[in-house]
């Protein structure tokens, strides 16, 4: 969503896979775009900017030009070798990485539309924010370290874009689901957040619902990083920080000065594997089978499931555990890697809004992040 224009310019918006620019126009825009972070998610979007190139030129008059790659110590840049790249359709030449460079190059002299897309996950990335807003650069990202970060910092940001830059940040929670737009839509049409209650992990989501005794955690857990649902080092998503993140990013949109030490965290890592290394804390997974095995037998007991949510209330108290929920609780009907987010507010307050969808992997998230391009390329005026 874009915190740095007039929230009621923009109209409420279909998710991602929906969304579609306005069609055929003569007025053809250009949009120089940089990418940070070709991993996972920033790969999916790069193969998704590609196949959509084509379309976009003809049915809408949208250049999306690439201008530039960085990679943790590498950058490509277009100008690097114009001809190579031409005759062998996309060989590329490689310098070492430098963010102020590769952003100043994205630029160009200041007489075209420009767009950043960070897909790192990066503390020095995000840093940088509030300088290339203020310097007229859009910036759309996933990476969460911004809008959960130091709450001057993201302040920073907000007041960055006065000068017409927009930031966008859909995919930082639940991926392309449109969560951040419909709480957005809610608060700029006059409705009240009372409380958000939701399951922010497509991980943690899956291994609730595999979770029914015949195996043990462990072996779901190890099942779950084979398959790439898992953070390399699975504490990553077995901790709930990320998790946490995601409820401080959505506090904040609705103007609660909520920070990352306010969150009341119940880590599902014992605090003696939380210092191991990585390895050695996979070789001890076994150690989360008793207390898991525990908790599902109390589930039952209760009649209910378990489930792994974060909530925020009227009072500003947020907390992120496994909880037990009872089986007619709209959260125990989720499947697979689910996301699903709760708003109650003053007009949904009886019958809470649900927003629910697969939260998790590169594709969804990617297409979120590419959402979020497509919007700010619709709100721009052409440029000789």
């Amino acid at each position: 969503m874009n915190i740095c224009a007039s929230p009621l310019a923009e109209h409420p918006n279909p998710p991602p896979h929906a969304f579609a620019l306005p069609v055929r126009t003569t007025r053809r825009r250009t949009l120089a775009v940089g990418l940070i972070g070709p991993g996972r998610v920033g790969g999916a979007l790069l193969e998704q900017l590609r196949t959509a190139q084509p379309r976009l030129a003809r049915d809408h008059a949208l250049d999306l030009k690439l201008c530039g790659v960085v990679a943790r110590q590498r950058m490509w840049l277009d100008c690097d070798d114009a001809e190579l790249n031409g005759r062998h359709a996309g060989a590329q030449t490689w310098r070492p990485s430098d963010l102020d460079a590769f952003a100043a190059h994205v630029h160009g002299a200041g007489d075209r539309h420009a767009l950043l897309v960070d897909c790192s996950a990066s503390e020095t990335v995000a840093a940088h924010y509030p300088r290339w807003l203020a310097a007229g650069l859009h910036v759309v990202t996933p990476n969460k370290l911004a809008g959960s970060g130091p709450l001057e910092r993201w302040r920073a940001i907000r007041s960055a874009c006065t000068g017409g830059a927009r930031f966008r940040y859909e995919a930082t929670v639940c991926a392309g689901l449109p969560v951040v737009q419909t709480l957005r839509d809610l608060l700029d049409t006059g409705d009240e957040l009372l409380a958000v209650d939701g399951m922010f992990s497509g991980t943690l989501a899956w291994l609730c619902n595999r979770h029914d005794g015949q195996q043990p955690f462990s072996a779901l857990v190890r099942e779950a990083h084979a398959l790439g649902y898992t953070e390399p080092d699975p504490r990553e998503d077995l901790s709930g920080l990320d998790v946490a993140r995601k409820l401080v990013i959505l506090a904040r949109e609705a103007g609660w000065p909520l920070s990352m030490e306010q969150v009341a965290v119940e880590s599902l890592v014992p605090l003696t594997l939380a210092a191991l290394p990585a390895d050695a804390f996979m070789q001890r997974l076994d150690e989360l089978d008793a207390p898991l095995a525990a908790k599902l037998a109390e589930a039952r007991a209760r009649g209910g499931v378990l489930r792994h949510v974060a909530s925020l209330d009227r009072r500003g108290r947020a907390s992120v555990r496994l909880e037990v929920l009872p089986d007619a609780h709209p959260f125990a009907h989720t499947r697979l890697t689910d996301n699903v987010v709760q708003f109650r507010t003053r007009r949904y307050c009886d019958n809470p809004l649900l927003v629910q969808g697969p939260g998790a992997g590169p594709e969804v998230t990617a297409a979120g992040v590419f959402a979020d391009l497509l919007r700010i390329a619709e709100s721009l005026e052409p440029r000789a």
